[in-house]
């Protein structure tokens, strides 16, 4: 018998406009099929702890986009920096993103990411996956040149460890690449134990 071609998999699709989660894809040799971004509301409901906000979005993320792609792979994501029950978006300007480097100073604070896969049946598998960071106190000279990189922009909790926030990072417990935007031993995980091909196409 022959073995399926490359042809036959699923494509993948990546319901998300982060070239963040695009590169880490990319550095497991995976490379989604369609970009597929999903246009939703994501704002906090009451009284609602970040967990299950970064669970909730990465969910209707998935939902929002799925119904286009039929007998498809399909991956979203949501980050939520949280310190305490406290979920930091993304900063809307750079007083925002001061203020929440002002509260990140000194703290141990929580990062989440909910990872939604929708399999070609149909089915939805969701995970949520959590990593510890502590900053250093910060001080003004070391805020006010962190801004001016502009790295903030567009970044939950106003930092991108990836970048020269890296020297804030005292310590880290858990997964790095989530805290970047995708944790990559739980989604290789995911996609390999339902079907798709990370480890070849053959």
């Amino acid at each position: 018998m022959k073995s399926a071609s490359p042809q036959a998999r699923a494509p993948l699709v990546l319901a998300s406009a982060s070239p963040r989660r695009l590169s880490l894809l990319k550095q497991l040799n995976i490379v989604p099929d369609i970009i597929a971004p999903a246009d939703i509301d994501e704002s906090p409901v009451k009284a609602e702890r970040p967990r299950d906000l970064a669970r909730r979005l990465a969910a209707e993320k998935a939902a929002a986009v799925t119904g286009k792609f039929t007998g498809h792979f399909l991956l979203s994501a949501d980050t939520v920096v949280a310190v305490g029950r406290r979920a930091l978006g993304k900063a809307v300007d750079e007083k925002e993103a001061r203020d929440f480097l002002t509260l990140l100073s000194g703290r141990r604070h929580q990062v989440y990411t909910g990872v939604s896969l929708v399999l070609p049946d149909g089915r939805m598998i969701s995970r949520l996956i959590s990593t510890a960071v502590i900053f250093k106190v910060l001080d003004e000279f070391e805020i006010k040149g962190y801004l001016a990189t502009n790295e903030w922009q567009g970044k939950a909790g106003g930092y991108a460890i990836q970048g020269r926030a890296a020297a804030f990072v005292r310590s880290i417990q858990g997964s790095y690449s989530n805290v970047v935007g995708l944790p990559l031993f739980e989604v290789s995980n995911l996609l390999a134990g339902n079907g798709y091909p990370v480890w070849g196409r053959g």
